[in-house]
C-alpha cells in the first residue's frame, strides 16, 4: 500500500535513490567533509530523519534549478537568524562562503535582518559570523 508520502515524493527506490544522491551532491558543494561527517551522526540516531534531511532538504530543495546555491544560502541565513537557530547558522555561514557569498554580503544580510529580528539576534549572528570569518582567514 502506498502512503501519501510515497505518492507525493516518489516511493519507488529509483526516485528515492536519485533524490538522496542529489542531496549528497548538494551537501558536498555546500559543506566541508568535517561538517558532513558531523551531520551524518544523525544517521546513527534516526536513519529516517537523516534520509529526510538529505533527500528532501538537500535533494528536493537545494537541487532545484531556479535559484543558485548562493541565493538559497541567503534565504537560509535569513531564516536561521530569524529563528535564532544559531548552531545551524554557523555551518550555513561556512556554506555561504563556500558557494561564493562574500564576507561583506554576509555582514549586509545580518545588518538588514536587524530591522526585522531585533538587535539581540543580529548581534548574536554577527558574533558567530566573526568567528567563522576568522576561521577562514
Amino acid at each position: 500500500m502506498k502512503t501519501k508520502y510515497h505518492q507525493q515524493w516518489g516511493g519507488n527506490n529509483m526516485d528515492t535513490n536519485k533524490r538522496y544522491e542529489a542531496g549528497i551532491n548538494a551537501m558536498e558543494e555546500l559543506f566541508s567533509q568535517d561538517v558532513r561527517n558531523g551531520m551524518a551522526g544523525i544517521k546513527d540516531i534516526s536513519p529516517d530523519l537523516w534520509n529526510m534531511i538529505v533527500s528532501f532538504g538537500f535533494g528536493d530543495l537545494y537541487s532545484r534549478n531556479t535559484l543558485s546555491h548562493a541565493q538559497r544560502e541567503i534565504i537560509t541565513l535569513t531564516s536561521l537568524i530569524t529563528q535564532g537557530a544559531f548552531d545551524q547558522l554557523r555551518v550555513h555561514l561556512q556554506a555561504a562562503l563556500n558557494v561564493g557569498l562574500t564576507k561583506e554580503e554576509i555582514i549586509e544580510i545580518i545588518l538588514h535582518c536587524t530591522g526585522y529580528v531585533g538587535f539581540p539576534k543580529a548581534v548574536h549572528a554577527m558574533g558567530i559570523a566573526g568567528e567563522v570569518f576568522k576561521e577562514n582567514e
